[in-house]
């Protein structure tokens, strides 16, 4: 179509002039605001642990067989896996371009549940996690002590416990990543001169630890069928799992002929990470820090908004001396992009 059609026809030209305007125009609304396009293929991870085990025993018994059952999944492009030193296994898989993320990550944990039958019991307990990974972080929060009134395992539980899922609920936030978080774990060190003088071995040791730190459920009193039926049924509640040091120092490991073996007689127990493979500080002082990451089309300017506002509602319950820093934020950058393209349509104008 050559330009004189348009000349000859002014009105019609006008008509799709304006059209194009008001597509324009309601396109804006529409289209997502982030610092870079997703030009990244979606992708799913799959995470799950194994407490105590060697990256190669993570390998053989996690990772291989779940990478097998997920081989193949639909419009599937490639994987990737990694397993650490500290039990951990991560599987990130990666699908083609303009593959709906939610169907993908339904089909990835249906192949999941197929590889579950051979785990562990301790990997089946702790469950395998399967979600969807965006690949554009959106800011990192920081939180920090100017006088080092804490150190970065309380603090990197306390936002595992008190932070991580509030800030998973701001709408468009895809997910959080606490970098270098260490876990709360009781850590038992054993003093092999003495086991060897008491005949105890770490099997020994490991058998009690499982068996006495362990939820049961003790029953009723008074409840159907009985001979003489009562008035009242009484639940019962055994203590179940240990919860501080004491507990676990108190731990029988051996009972014969009257003398008791208790753990703090041959191990020193105390309440710490369960690695210490990382360390974070800002501004020379001990920190954790948190990953946002945003979900595929989410507006970054209303994300950051939500994030910072959930940051500073729940920042009025912090302890003394705790405070939080954003120390990355793309949504700046952003946010003066936008700016620029204002004022350079209206100098155009």
């Amino acid at each position: 179509m050559t330009p004189i059609f348009f000349i000859k026809r002014p009105i019609f030209a006008i008509c799709i002039a304006i059209l194009m305007v008001l597509v324009g125009g309601i396109c804006i609304f529409l289209l997502p605001v982030a610092q870079f396009p997703e030009v990244t293929p979606p992708q799913v991870q799959i995470t799950s642990g194994y407490p105590g085990a060697s990256s190669q025993v993570v390998s053989d018994i996690i990772t291989t067989p779940i990478e097998e059952q997920v081989n193949g999944v639909e419009n599937m492009m490639y994987m990737s896996s990694n397993s650490t030193n500290n039990g951990a296994s991560s599987i990130t898989i990666s699908f083609n371009i303009g593959t709906d993320l939610d169907m993908a990550a339904v089909d990835v944990q249906n192949r999941v549940d197929q590889a579950m039958a051979v785990m562990p019991d301790i990997v089946q307990r702790a469950g395998i996690s399967v979600t969807k990974q965006s690949t554009t972080m959106l800011a990192i929060v920081s939180l920090f002590s100017n006088s080092n009134t804490y150190d970065s395992v309380f603090m990197g539980n306390y936002a595992d416990i008190h932070l991580y899922d509030e800030l998973k609920r701001v709408p468009g936030v895809g997910s959080i990543t606490i970098f270098g978080l260490k876990e709360y774990a009781m850590r038992v060190w054993l003093d092999p001169l003495k086991m060897s003088k008491m005949g105890i071995s770490p099997e020994m040791i490991s058998s009690a630890i499982s068996k006495q730190n362990i939820q049961i459920v003790a029953g009723q009193v008074g409840s159907l069928p009985l001979n003489n039926p009562t008035a009242h049924t009484i639940q019962l509640s055994a203590k179940g799992r240990l919860a501080d040091v004491d507990e676990f120092e108190s731990i029988i490991i051996r009972s014969e002929g009257g003398a008791i073996v208790r753990l703090r007689d041959i191990a020193r127990v105390e309440l710490g990470a369960q690695t210490y493979d990382s360390n974070s500080t800002l501004n020379g002082n001990p920190s954790t820090s948190m990953g946002i990451y945003q979900l595929p089309g989410a507006n970054a300017l209303t994300v950051t908004a939500g994030v910072k506002a959930a940051m500073k509602r729940l920042s009025k319950n912090f302890p003394t001396d705790l405070k939080y820093q954003m120390t990355f934020d793309t949504s700046e950058f952003v946010r003066i992009s936008l700016i620029e393209l204002v004022v350079t349509l209206l100098e155009a104008i």
